[in-house]
């Protein structure tokens, strides 16, 4: 594998950007609650704006707009996309 991929947080994905889930590190209610949402391991995600304070995030999840806290998108652990994957 010449370029490993990076697996980092939601919450360092910049505006604009795409990922991939990789897993979700929530427990609880939490987790049932970002399962519901459609957020489970490989769904495609696009961050779109961030509040005023930098938090929450807007974030593009199947055709729907979720806002996250940063705390909580922080557990949530994802790939960036590459110019030529399809992304939402």
């Amino acid at each position: 594998m010449k370029n490993a991929e990076r697996i980092n947080p939601l919450s360092d994905l910049s505006l604009g950007s795409a990922c991939q889930i990789v897993s979700l590190e929530l427990s609880g209610l939490l987790r049932r609650r970002i399962l519901d949402l459609g957020i489970v391991p490989g769904t495609l995600i696009r961050s779109i704006r961030r509040g005023p304070s930098g938090d929450p995030t807007a974030y593009l999840v199947r055709g729907t707009l979720i806002a996250l806290r940063s705390e909580d998108a922080s557990q949530i652990l994802v790939r960036t996309l590459s110019n030529g994957e399809e992304c939402v």
